[in-house]
Parts: structure tokens; C-alpha cells; sequence
């Protein structure tokens, strides 16, 4: 939804993250991430279609689904691979960066140069939602309590959807909860494309892939 307008955009003392979080198109420039993950911006962004033929897009009102065109390729690809690996009907795909990426108000350290996806570990129902469930359905929670392991919601499904995007080569790194990640290495240990699954704090309900700059 639309913030209020600031009284002096230009004044020295505005955070960035209030100008980046009221941008609502993007920069009419060649497409480019600029500067770090977590430290940057995006000129040229696309837009995620809200539906496609194997996912949809998770909460509107953010104007969080803006990305560097190559990532919006990827997702477009890899939510069909995932849903042939898994037997899920799709994904449900959370924040990529804002209009012109940058700091957010709120939510992510990183996800500023558009080469970032959250993706949910919920699997997508075989129905369109509506712009209400979009915003206040919830993901699925995979991590047990005490945070030391999965819970029994943890499938081999969700297993294979990070596998397929840990083998696919535009992905540097995919950041799981450690439970998730002390999970998978009890089946995986050893494989090569368990180096780009990295253990982070939070990721309980979702997982974030990240594409080479």
C-alpha cells in the first residue's frame, strides 16, 4: 500500500530505506544490480506476474516482487521444475527486492539489487488465491520448537524443491534455517550442491535463493 509522501525528500536526514520504500515503478534505465546484496540498488527492474503457470505471488501490498530481469527468467523456470520434482502444484513466491531495490522499511538486510527470492515452504495450492488469502495466509513452519530440527510438517518434497534450486547453475547460494539444513545432511552429506545450502537464522518458513551477481 502507498506510504505517506515525505515533506522533504531531499532533506539530508531522510533514510534511504523511506525513499526505496516509496518507489512504485522502476528506474527507466538498462537493466543492472548495483552495488552488493545487502548494500545497493536496481536499475531496469521487472515485475512478477502475480500468477503463472506453476506459482504465485505472496503478499501485494509490499510492491516487493521487482527484480533484475534474470531472476524473474529463473523463477519463471524454476517454479515448473520444482512443482515436476515435488508433486506440488507450484510455489508460492515472498519478497524479491522493491521497484528500485534498495534498503527496505523492514524485512531484509539483503534483497536490495533484485538477485534475491524468498520462497515459500509452503506448497502452493491447485487454485487461484484471492488478494485477501494473499496477505494474510501463512507459510509452513518446518522447524520444531526447541529450533534444533525439523517438525513432522518437513517433507522429502521440501527436500527436493531446495535440491532443484541448489543444482540449478545461475544459483550462488541458498539460505535454509540450520534444522532445515541439519535435516538435509542426514540424506545428502557429500553432495556438491549441499555447498551452496547455507545454515541462517530464521528461514523457518521460507527459503531464499540467491542468483550469482
Amino acid at each position: 500500500d502507498d506510504l505517506p509522501p515525505i515533506a522533504d525528500p531531499k532533506a539530508p536526514n531522510v533514510p534511504a530505506k523511506e525513499l526505496f520504500g516509496r518507489a512504485r515503478s522502476a528506474a527507466n534505465l538498462p537493466e543492472m544490480p548495483v552495488g552488493f546484496y545487502s548494500k545497493g540498488c536496481l536499475a531496469g527492474a521487472a515485475a512478477l506476474p502475480a500468477d503463472g503457470p506453476a506459482w504465485q505471488a505472496m503478499r501485494p501490498s509490499r510492491n516487493r516482487h521487482w527484480a533484475h530481469p534474470e531472476l524473474i527468467r529463473f523463477l519463471e523456470e524454476f517454479s515448473t521444475s520444482a512443482a515436476g520434482v515435488s508433486g506440488w502444484p507450484g510455489l508460492l513466491i515472498g519478497d524479491l527486492s522493491q521497484a528500485r531495490g534498495g534498503p527496505m522499511r523492514g524485512g531484509h538486510a539483503s534483497h536490495q539489487i533484485g538477485l534475491d527470492a524468498d520462497i515459500w515452504l509452503l506448497p502452493m495450492p491447485a487454485r487461484t488465491l484471492s488478494r485477501q488469502e494473499r496477505e494474510q495466509l501463512s507459510s509452513l513452519n518446518v522447524v520444531r520448537a526447541d529450533r534444533l530440527d525439523v517438525n513432522a510438517s518437513w517433507t522429502a518434497a521440501h527436500l527436493a524443491v531446495i535440491r532443484a534450486a541448489a543444482l540449478a547453475p545461475q544459483v550462488q547460494r541458498v539460505f535454509v534455517n540450520p534444522a532445515i539444513k541439519k535435516a538435509m545432511c542426514r540424506t545428502q552429506a557429500g553432495q556438491d550442491w549441499m555447498g551452496k545450502v547455507r545454515p541462517t537464522a530464521g528461514h523457518d518458513y521460507h527459503f531464499h535463493v540467491r542468483l550469482h551477481c
